[in-house]
Formats: C-alpha cells, sequence, structure tokens
C-alpha cells in the first residue's frame, strides 16, 4: 500500500502555460521525491501596455511519501 501527498505550488513563465508547467513539475521534484501527477487548477495572465506579460499556473502535486 502507498500513500501520497498533495501540494499546491505556483510557476510562472513570461513564454506560455506550457513552459510554466513544465517549470513548476521540474521545480518541484527537485525537492520532492516520488513525484508521480500534477493537477493544473488555475491559469491567469498578467497584462502590461495591452500584451501578456507573464503566465501563471497554480498547480496541484501528487508525490508518493517514503515507506
Amino acid at each position: 500500500m502507498s500513500v501520497a501527498r498533495v501540494t499546491e505550488i505556483s510557476a510562472t513563465s513570461p513564454q506560455s502555460f506550457e513552459d510554466a508547467v513544465t517549470k513548476g513539475i521540474e521545480r518541484a521534484s527537485e525537492t520532492l521525491r516520488n513525484v508521480t501527477s500534477a493537477w493544473v487548477k488555475e491559469q491567469r495572465v498578467k497584462v502590461g501596455n495591452g500584451k501578456i506579460s507573464e503566465y501563471q499556473v497554480n498547480l496541484m502535486v501528487t508525490f508518493v511519501l517514503d515507506d
């Protein structure tokens, strides 16, 4: 039997939502062991001068706890 935990993180990128997700997962994996999945809970953009300046995602990251 395994037990998992879910934690929420936020990641940003000046390029795209996909890049923000990738950066968020990569960073979470540096600190958390056994990352198995992530759910994109929320997406937002920052706008400056009528253009998108930053993409932000809030991720629910699932990782399995060590035995």
